[in-house]
C-alpha cells in the first residue's frame, strides 16, 4: 500500500535521495525546499506524485501552511521527515550570537515547528510515523561542531519525548542517527566561524581523523530507510552507517565506568 511523505531539505543529500526513492516505488511525496529549482527533475520525471513546496523550515507560519498544502493535496500525511539542517563548524568560543541563533534555529525549531504541524493530522487519521534526522552526533560529539552537537542532542530529548506523549495516538518516533556520509553536509550545506588561532592544534586532529574510509555512501542508505519506513514496529532509534554503532559503545562504556566510579558521591548527594 502506497504511503504519503512530508519531507523537509529534499533539494539534496539525504532528502532528495530518499524522495526519490519513495517516488519510484509509488509513494507520494510532498518534498520541501528553499529552492524549487532542485527539483525540477524529480517534477519532470514523477509529475503529480510529488509537490513541491517553497519553504524555509524557521518560519513557523510558513511551515504550517506547507503541511496544510500537502494534506489538501493528498489526503494524508503518513510519514514525516524532519531532514533539513546544516552544519556549523568551529570552535565554541569562535561563534557569534547570530551563528549559534542560526544552527538552533534550523536544527532544533525548524524541525519542531514541522513536528507541531503534523501532529493534529495524525492524530485525527488514527496513525503516522515521525522520523527526525539526527546524527551519532546526537549521542556523542566532536570537537569543532559543539553547536552541531547541541542541537542534535536537542532534537534527541526532544524526539524521545515526543515518542511517550503520542504513543497512544497511534504515532511512532524514529531518530535516525547517520555517522558521517558523503553529502554536502560538510560542504556547500555547511558554515564556518571565524578562526581564533588557538584552537588550530585542535582542528587540526580533527581533520587529521576525517579518513575517507569514515564516510559512507548516501545511496546505500535507501533500503534502510525503506525497511524502517514499512516496519509496523520501527525503532525509536536507528544508527546509519558502519562507524557509529561501534563508537558510541565505546562512548557510552566510558560514561557507565565514570557514573559507576563517582556513585558514592552521587548517592550521598540525595541527603536521606
Amino acid at each position: 500500500m502506497s504511503k504519503t511523505f512530508f519531507i523537509t531539505g529534499a533539494s539534496r543529500g539525504f532528502g532528495k535521495i530518499w524522495a526519490e526513492a519513495f517516488l519510484k516505488r509509488g509513494d507520494k511525496v510532498a518534498a520541501t525546499a528553499r529552492n524549487l529549482n532542485d527539483l525540477n527533475d524529480l517534477v519532470a520525471t514523477y509529475g503529480d506524485a510529488i509537490l513541491p513546496i517553497q519553504l524555509d523550515v524557521n518560519d513557523r507560519a510558513a511551515g504550517f501552511a506547507a503541511v496544510k498544502k500537502a494534506k489538501e493535496t493528498f489526503g494524508s500525511i503518513d510519514v514525516l521527515i524532519n531532514n533539513a539542517g546544516f552544519g556549523l563548524f568551529g570552535a565554541i568560543e569562535e561563534t557569534t550570537e547570530a551563528q549559534a541563533r542560526q544552527q538552533i534555529e534550523t536544527n532544533v525549531f525548524g524541525l519542531l515547528w514541522i513536528t507541531q504541524a503534523v501532529l493534529p493530522i495524525m492524530r485525527e487519521q488514527g496513525h503516522g510515523h515521525i522520523i527526525q534526522v539526527s546524527s551519532v552526533l546526537g549521542v556523542a560529539t566532536l570537537p569543532v561542531l559543539g553547536l552541531y552537537n547541541a542541537s542534535k542532542f536537542a532534537v534527541e530529548g526532544l524526539s524521545e519525548t515526543l515518542a511517550s506523549e503520542v504513543a497512544g495516538f497511534g504515532i511512532k518516533v524514529s531518530l535516525i542517527e547517520p555517522n558521517g556520509f558523503s553529502t554536502d553536509w560538510a560542504g556547500a550545506s555547511s558554515a564556518q566561524t571565524e578562526p581564533i588561532e588557538a584552537y588550530a592544534d585542535v582542528k587540526a586532529a580533527f581533520q587529521a581523523g576525517l579518513t575517507n574510509d569514515a564516510f559512507g555512501d548516501p545511496g546505500a542508505t535507501t533500503p534502510a530507510v525503506l525497511k524502517l519506513v514499512d516496519s509496523e514496529n520501527p525503532p525509536l532509534r536507528l544508527f546509519l552507517g558502519k562507524a557509529a554503532e561501534p563508537w558510541v559503545k565505546q562512548v557510552y562504556a566510558s560514561r557507565l565506568a565514570e557514573w559507576e566510579q563517582w556513585s558514592d558521591v552521587a548517592t550521598a548527594a540525595h541527603g536521606h
